[in-house]
């Protein structure tokens, strides 16, 4: 009898020690990777356009590599973009020509890309609506379809506590 428990023991140590384990949100863009509450605050654009706090988000890419998608989720400005991410200085930026994922194919307008450039996170510098300390973001956004226009999107982390939210 000991021998067959000492078997079946081994059998599972063998079986449980091969299995891969990794911590929730452990991806290459754990660091940057969050929803915010962001503004547009190009001068006069924000009052035209009648935009408040709009929802961004940053994640990582299927390849969980140093590229992080920034999506506004179709919500106002109407860009998905992938950016380069350096997370030593929690900094990203996009190639100059960068593919705008929201784009509708067939439309009569020329394929629309996006630059992001200055993108930034700053950790424990923003405060969120009710006063807690949270991340701050900062990045620019110039539009193929608005050349020399640049949009400046600033905001802070989404806490999920609703006081906080817009």
């Amino acid at each position: 009898m000991k021998k067959i428990i000492l078997i079946v023991s081994l059998g599972m140590l063998v079986l449980t020690s091969c299995q891969k384990t990794r911590e929730a949100g452990a991806t290459s863009a754990v660091k940057v990777a969050n929803e915010w509450w962001a503004t547009l605050d190009s001068v006069g654009i924000a009052d035209y356009y009648g935009l408040g706090h709009q929802r961004i988000l940053t994640y990582n890419t299927s390849a969980n590599d140093n590229n992080i998608w920034v999506d506004d989720n179709k919500t106002t400005y109407g860009f998905k973009i992938q950016a380069a991410v350096d997370y030593t200085s929690l900094t990203f930026t996009s190639a100059p020509l960068a593919s705008n994922e929201y784009f509708t194919p067939g439309s009569t307008a020329f394929p629309e890309t996006v630059h992001l450039t200055e993108g930034k996170i700053f950790p424990k510098m923003g405060h969120s609506r009710s006063g807690n300390i949270v991340d701050s973001i900062h990045m620019k956004l110039e539009f193929s379809d608005s050349p020399g226009f640049i949009f400046e999107i600033n905001g802070v982390e989404r806490t999920r506590f609703p006081q906080d939210d817009y």
